[in-house]
């Protein structure tokens, strides 16, 4: 398994240092989030092809579950970059760097490989579960939970962007706040989502057994700490309170945070 695991490794750097020199070249590393969701997928289906004598039927779920989510989000993201430009955030991270002559060395190590050590860490329960299900066994009931728990995150994830999207196209929506659909529930549902569906793969792989799974564990710990405390939620949140003001207040007041309740009644 460590070599399959450094063959992933070696596939993840290749395509890193080529979308890095894209980034150069276009003088924009945002679309680097588009990659964040398909490097999880090509991670898997790399994962996938080196299982020997062949993929198991749990292997070929989980990396059913991972191409899935991976290579929507991607197009998702990427989409919104051709529609948005260059995200402001890593304007802000580089800007000192571009205005030294040192952009290209910056984007590298600030960017592309922090994010590609990151996406390999919130992977790895794809990855060594597929690796470690080349048994032609039936798939675990443990797989099939976390199948369902799956699901709901994709639920979650994929209706809360479309309605996202659709409130943000529609120009008679400038200034005010999403708080219809899901988006009553949870002030994130496609984060919310993301965490779900990162551990209902989880869960999957522990049907490879819990040792694996234990040793993956890191991967959905800090992806639900980057999205609740780091640099999802809580990041957003402070760019909206600044942008939105009082009407954002009262949307905090009546909404869950996270996880999906009913508002309060204020």
């Amino acid at each position: 398994m460590l070599e399959a695991l450094a063959i992933n490794a070696a596939v993840l750097i290749a395509a890193v240092l080529a979308l890095w020199a894209i980034s150069v070249r276009l003088g924009d590393v945002s679309f680097i989030d588009a990659f964040w969701g398909s490097g999880m997928g090509l991670m898997a289906l790399v994962s996938w092809s080196q299982v020997r004598p062949m993929p198991g039927a749990l292997a070929s779920l989980i990396m059913l579950m991972t191409a899935a989510w991976g290579f929507r989000l991607g197009i998702y993201l990427l989409r919104r970059w051709r529609r948005e430009g260059e995200d402001q955030r890593y304007v802000r991270i580089l800007r000192k760097d571009r205005e030294a002559g040192r952009f290209a060395w910056a984007a590298l190590t600030k960017i592309w490989l922090g994010q590609a050590f990151l996406l390999f860490l919130v992977s790895s329960p794809a990855q060594v579960g597929i690796l470690a299900s080349g048994d032609p066994a039936p798939v675990p009931p443990i797989a099939w939970l976390g199948l369902g728990i799956f699901l709901i995150g994709i639920f979650f994830e994929w209706v809360g962007d479309w309605q996202l999207a659709k409130f943000k196209g529609n120009s008679a929506n400038e200034g005010k706040i999403l708080h219809t659909g899901l988006w009553r529930y949870t002030r994130h549902p496609n984060y919310f989502g993301d965490c779900a569906a990162w551990w209902g793969i989880w869960l999957a792989a522990a049907g490879a057994g819990w040792t694996y799974a234990l040793l993956t564990l890191p991967g959905p710990l800090f992806l639900t700490f980057t999205l609740t405390k780091w640099s999802g939620a809580a990041l957003l949140e402070a760019g909206m309170k600044k942008k939105r003001g009082d009407k954002y207040a009262d949307y905090i007041a009546r909404t869950s945070p996270f996880i999906p309740w009913p508002p309060k009644l204020l």
